[in-house]
């Protein structure tokens, strides 16, 4: 897929599910269960043991049925890794123009984190697709909805406060998509074996989103 396709289906679906794991071969247990709940794409941060070669893996058992991005990037050469590894998309906790143009050689899509509007601003002009604001409970709705007025044009993805019942009303708020991270990908399920648990999780998380779109259409606040 195109970097505008990666980036639309991402936008279309609503959600990205940020996993941090303790235990990589629990992975596609886990991407199976959220897929079955209607998440389409997952963010593994590079803070999980042996990410890249669980990445890699992935992209050849699921094909194109779900969207894996690389998250905590840091630096250029991490996202070049990622890259490499088959990584869909790059997500960073930080704005640096050298991720930036690091995932646009490759024709990925980049989210990096910023949290000032001077400095989602700068991002968004210097060419990310999508701008994570983060951590985005700090700032909370009402900051979204501040920024989105005199710049509408922004691409806003919240990480950080989102949970399965309120990522529509963050959409409403002017966000895009919704990153969301243990609230949906529950440490204690997985460590369980309990991924019927992660699957229900996701449609409450898709529910929340669905509705909100509903709502927007017809103009309910």
């Amino acid at each position: 897929m195109l970097r505008e396709e990666i980036l639309q289906t991402i936008i279309e679906n609503g959600a990205v599910a940020v996993l941090r794991l303790s235990d990589g071969s629990k992975f596609e247990k886990v991407a199976e269960a959220i897929y079955a709940g209607g998440v389409k794409s997952i963010e593994l941060t590079m803070t999980t043991p042996h990410a890249l070669e669980i990445l890699a893996k992935a992209r050849k058992y699921f094909e194109e049925e779900m969207l894996f991005g690389m998250g905590s990037i840091l630096n250029e050469q991490m996202a070049i890794d990622a890259a490499n590894a088959g990584a869909c998309y790059i997500v960073s906790p930080v704005y640096k123009r050298e991720i930036i143009d690091a995932a646009h050689r490759f024709n990925l899509p980049v989210m990096p984190g910023a949290f000032s509007p001077t400095e989602i601003l700068d991002a968004f002009e210097y060419g990310a697709d999508v701008v994570k604001v983060f951590p985005a409970d700090v700032l909370g709705m009402d900051f979204f909805k501040g920024i989105k007025a005199p710049m509408p044009q922004l691409k806003l993805m919240p990480t950080g406060g989102v949970n399965l019942t309120n990522a529509g009303e963050w959409l409403k708020a002017g966000a895009c998509a919704v990153g969301i991270g243990t609230a949906l990908l529950n440490k204690k399920a997985i460590d369980e074996n309990r991924f019927e648990a992660l699957t229900e999780n996701s449609r409450v998380l898709m529910r929340s989103i669905e509705k909100a779109r509903e709502e927007m259409l017809i103009g309910i606040a």
